[in-house]
């Protein structure tokens, strides 16, 4: 028995708190059991089939070459090592893909608003048509009707005979760095510091005095100059490896695969048609009196732009683009529809042939793009909480 909120004595199961807690009991009773009997029965089937589990395979040869590898690897690396090789070639792709897809969105969601009229027609024609054809379809176009297409290695288009490309690849110099090299990336990371607390400083000076500095113009000439001058003062300690045609195909240089270069290309021009029309909504969301109060006091269209318009609209488009980051990360996964070396090909997909082991394997896969996504997701919130309009 229990009271009511009168004082009166109820039935214990009438009690609508109880009933909750009992109905919660039984509803994680019911989950776990479920989950027991899914491990059970997976661990009854492995055992007799003779399969066994665990993460051993990894210390396991692989015995298979990679074609992209970002870190040394070979034949005779280990499961483990494919692992490593195949992720890194997912953070590739889908990095280059977020910087190239964020700048075509941003610059095609503000000409969709341009008074222009050939312009904002160009811009909605993009949209329309890159954001309606399914993306398997974009990277297999690029791909066959595109890379696939261009002249052989003797053959090779070039620019001023230094960067080639042809139905192999991009073939591109190879920067060798000397000795005394490494204090230019250092440099840079100075550079970056500085940059940030000068950005930090003209935020306080400007609020406090009203007067604002040309950060843009000043920490590009940080992030630019200080490991230029480094880099000159210890004598230019690069060299560059320059591709040169011998017999039927290029040596030196870096070879960038045409998997990777369509796969990009698509994933980029894809996911930026999206981003157009988050950025086009967050603008559009702006009152129209700001533009109308940044228009009496005279400021140009660039700055009201970018200090007026832009910054409030942010508020809309940081969480859709963050969406959008992530649903790129996830689509690069398609890369297995032509060959590029990415976690699922390598991983998901050789390494589970070779090993049988597709448990561990797809576990490792989806937690990994799991991971990927919160930090994605947390590093976006973190920004979107920094650039939040904030009440005086």
């Amino acid at each position: 028995m229990s009271r009511s909120p009168s004082g009166d004595r109820v039935a214990l199961w009438r009690n609508p708190t109880f009933r909750a807690y009992v109905l919660q009991g039984v509803l994680l009773a019911a989950l776990v059991a479920l989950i027991g009997f899914i491990v059970a029965n997976t661990m009854a089937n492995l055992e007799a089939r003779g399969i066994s589990t665990g993460f051993g395979f990894l210390d396991e040869r692989a015995g298979f070459s990679i074609p992209q590898t970002l870190i040394e690897y070979s034949g005779d690396s280990t499961y483990g090592r494919t692992f490593i090789v195949g992720l890194l070639n997912t953070l590739l792709v889908s990095a280059l893909g977020i910087v190239v897809a964020t700048i075509i969105g941003f610059a095609v969601g503000i000409a969709r608003l341009s008074p222009n009229w050939l312009l904002a027609r160009l811009a909605g024609a993009y949209v329309e048509i890159f954001r309606n054809i399914p993306l398997l379809v974009q990277i297999l176009f690029w791909y066959f009707a595109v890379l696939q297409a261009l002249p052989s290695p003797r053959q090779s288009l070039s620019l001023l005979e230094i960067v080639f490309i042809n139905v192999r690849g991009l073939v591109i110099p190879d920067p060798q760095p000397l000795s005394g090299f490494a204090a230019t990336p250092w440099a840079l990371l100075v550079g970056i510091v500085a940059a940030i607390a000068l950005g930090v400083y003209a935020k306080r000076r400007q609020l406090r005095t009203g007067k604002a500095l040309p950060i843009y113009w000043l920490g590009a000439g940080l992030i630019i100059g200080t490991p230029l001058v480094v880099f000159l003062i210890t004598g230019a300690p690069l060299e560059w490896s320059i591709p040169e045609l011998k017999g039927f195909n290029f040596s030196g240089g870096v070879r960038v695969l045409p998997e990777l270069v369509a796969l990009w290309l698509a994933l980029s021009i894809y996911t930026a048609a999206f981003i157009a029309e988050i950025v086009r909504s967050g603008i559009q969301s702006v009152p129209e009196g700001q533009v109308e109060a940044a228009n009496a006091l005279s400021l140009p269209g660039g700055i009201t732009l970018r200090k007026v318009v832009i910054p409030q609209a942010m508020r809309v488009i940081v969480p859709q683009l963050t969406s959008q980051y992530l649903n790129l990360i996830k689509n690069s996964s398609l890369a297995t529809a032509i060959g590029y070396p990415d976690l699922v090909a390598v991983f998901s997909g050789t390494t589970l042939n070779q090993t049988g082991q597709a448990i561990e394997i797809v576990a490792m896969t989806m937690a990994v793009y799991l991971v990927i996504s919160l930090v994605v997701s947390a590093l976006m919130n973190v920004y979107n909480a920094r650039t939040l309009l904030k009440e005086r």
